[in-house]
């Protein structure tokens, strides 16, 4: 039933009252009493008879009709398409001890608010400073928060319970941002605080949720050694505050605390330090508040003082070092030609290696990762790959208990590991017919031949074994001019890195046709099979098709390197900073970025830090904006690479890190919904 429909019921039934007003309407009782005889009950019964049981129906039908209305008005407020969520955020009514309170000596808090509230991922969020060692009990029940500390007090010691946002209303979720409880148990509050952002030194990605600690123990050994003395933890945007600090010099931190100790004592625990010395401070500020006559008239501008805790910018850069610890994983021979080595670091050696049932001298081909920290032995002789076991003298360097790299004696016995099903398999090729041919087998080669070739690309095979040898003279490359096919000149040599990749590399025709071929028997590996033919057309790109990036880059240390990304922050090119300038050229269109590497040893790559030397991670830079390439276009960019503070230099459309976006959902709903009424 609609809200008219109720309204124009009412009034009917008003209208009914009046009518009826001043009729007499007597009950059965009153109709057998003394003080009227019967005749004349009976006369007046008869004349308003009728008006008295309408009388009776409008009372219990106005009595439905109320009920109606009420449990429409009640629904009605929680129709879906209703007025707008609320946003108001739970607020503190009560406490104890009471907030700011000095003196304490009792470990349980008690917090009441003024609506019911719930705690959101307080393992997480909530951060008890000093820290404590033993975890301390968090509970909520309706509108109050009870927390029990189990570790001792400390004397004359302002203690903090940040909450960030972890206290939210139980019905719309609101956050209460930034809300931090502070008693002492001394005879003063320390109030002084500092703030700054956590990044990820390597792409300078926000790092959530990691501690951040003060120590006044300038040793370098309190860090690893002592448990902090504040402590905060960053929020989705990797920003912090530590508060309740006393005045005095400290060293700032962060530690991804794995075991929750407070203290760096893992290699595997990321960690990062400020180089400088903090002294917290404050500094008396003024700030404009505005009251305004309605939203376009300004009435008057006030003045207020407010205290601002500094410094308040602090950077901090997040890595984790190098643990380096040098062992054998595990050796393994999958197939009798091969056996591998897998080491847990990378190696500046090969180790050595002596056979001790067969002569190890030039009996393999080496086949080794980058860092030789995998290394496959190909065996050239097949009485060798044909014994069941090799047993093998193998020395190397190993990490030992001190950390230190020793020499180390292991020996190996390399047997076949059978795969499943092999009898299985074995049965089915007996059962062949006699009759039926061998089929041929060839040497497995995988060619990389794009149908659409880059005018700086390449053409790659890959062979399942090293080769033996190969007839360049069986390898050919023809474009096609006007409608002949005439042959190419190209390079074709074995990778630097995998011994058995080969490239072929030529100055492509762009737009031009192309046809790879190789005649059958070209390529014989080290095992007796050679490969079969070889054909595959392709067209090279329009220079048309391409775009180009140049970046004029200042700021930079002198030795340096730019990584050009895309739009999910993966590296697309690289390239060298040369005299300030940074090109890239024959790009595809789309959108970019970069970020540029401050090389400080030369070695090509990023490097972590490592706290015990006191050294920092290499310097990260991001280019501060996405920039959109088209065919044909050539952009030149000026790229100064401190001009934009490091913490905004990331753009958000690039982060994978994304800050909480409650409100902002919540705030679009409420659109949402107006749009609907």
């Amino acid at each position: 039933m609609k809200s008219e429909e109720i309204k124009t019921l009412f009034a009917q039934f008003e209208n009914t009252s009046a009518e009826i007003e001043g009729v007499e309407c007597w009950s059965a009782q009153e109709l057998q009493g003394d003080y009227l005889n019967r005749k004349e009950k009976l006369s007046v019964f008869k004349k308003s008879g009728s008006s008295c049981i309408v009388k009776r129906r409008f009372r219990s039908l106005l009595g439905a009709v109320v009920m109606i209305g009420m449990l429409y008005s009640c629904a009605s407020i929680g129709r879906p398409d209703g007025g707008a969520y609320d946003e108001t955020p739970p607020r503190l009514v009560g406490s104890t001890p009471e907030a700011g309170g000095m003196n304490i000596d009792r470990t349980r808090i008690v917090l009441e608010f003024d609506e019911f509230i719930k705690l959101e991922k307080p393992n997480e969020k909530v951060v008890i400073s000093p820290p404590q060692v033993q975890q301390p009990e968090i509970k909520t029940s309706g509108r109050r928060i009870t927390i029990n500390l189990l570790d001792t007090l400390k004397a004359n010691t302002t203690y903090t319970v940040d909450f960030s946002d972890a206290i939210v209303d139980n019905n719309e979720g609101n956050p209460l941002d930034d809300f931090t409880f502070t008693f002492s148990t001394g005879g003063q509050i320390d109030t002084l605080a500092i703030s700054g952002v956590l990044l990820e030194a390597s792409n300078l990605e926000p790092v959530k949720s990691v501690l951040i600690g003060l120590h006044s123990n300038p040793a370098d050994t309190a860090f690893t050694k002592l448990p902090f003395e504040r402590v905060s933890r960053t929020d989705s945007r990797g920003r912090f505050t530590i508060r309740g600090i006393a005045p005095g010099t400290y060293r700032l931190f962060a530690l991804q605390d794995a075991d929750q100790n407070f203290a760096f004592t893992q290699k595997s625990e990321a960690i990062a330090f400020h180089d400088s010395l903090i002294i917290p401070r404050f500094e008396e500020r003024i700030r404009q508040d505005t009251m305004w006559k309605d939203t376009l008239t300004v009435d008057t501008i006030i003045e207020r003082k407010y205290t601002h805790y500094l410094p308040d910018d602090l950077l901090l850069r997040s890595f984790k070092e190098i643990n380096y610890s040098q062992s054998l994983v595990k050796s393994e021979r999958l197939t009798p030609q091969k056996f591998t080595l897998y080491f847990s670091e990378k190696a500046d050696t090969l180790p050595t290696l002596t056979g001790l049932d067969f002569d190890e001298k030039d009996a393999f081909v080496i086949e080794k990762s980058t860092g030789n920290d995998t290394i496959h032995y190909w065996v050239k002789d097949s009485l060798l790959y044909k014994q069941d076991t090799l047993k093998i003298k193998l020395e190397y360097l190993y990490t030992d208990t001190l950390k230190q790299l020793v020499p180390r004696t292991d020996t190996l016995k390399l047997s076949v590991r059978k795969a499943r099903g092999g009898e299985r398999d074995e049965s089915k090729k007996k059962k062949k017919k006699e009759d039926e041919p061998e089929p041929t087998l060839f040497l497995k080669v995988t060619p990389q031949v794009p149908s659409s070739m880059d005018v700086y690309g390449h053409i790659s095979l890959l062979f399942d074994e090293p080769l033996l040898e190969y007839d360049p003279d069986s390898i050919h490359l023809q474009m096609k001019v006007d409608t002949l096919w005439q042959d190419a000149s190209f390079d074709f040599e074995q990778d630097t890195v995998e011994i058995r990749r080969y490239n072929l590399y030529a100055n492509w025709e762009p737009t031009a046709e192309y046809v790879f071929s190789v005649d059958s028997t070209t390529f014989y590996g080290l095992y007796g099979l050679h490969t079969d033919k070889i054909r595959q057309n392709f067209k090279v790109r329009s220079l048309d098709d391409y775009g180009e990036i140049y970046f004029n880059v200042s700021g930079q240390g002198p030795i340096a390197f730019v990584e050009l990304l895309d739009t999910q922050d993966k590296v697309v090119r690289r390239a060298s900073v040369v005299e300030g300038k940074a090109d890239f050229h024959f790009l595809g269109p789309g959108k970019y970025s970069a970020r540029l590497i401050n090389d400080t040893n030369g070695n090509g790559v990023w490097d972590t830090g490592d706290y015990e030397k006191g050294l920092q991670p290499e310097m990260v830079y991001y280019y501060p904006q996405i920039v959109e390439l088209k065919a044909l276009w050539q952009l030149e960019q000026d790229w100064d690479v401190t001009s934009v503070p490091l913490d905004k230099q990331k753009v958000d459309d690039l982060k994978k890190q994304k800050p909480d976006e409650d409100k902002k959902k919540r705030e679009s709903r409420n659109a949402e919904r107006n749009r609907n009424k």
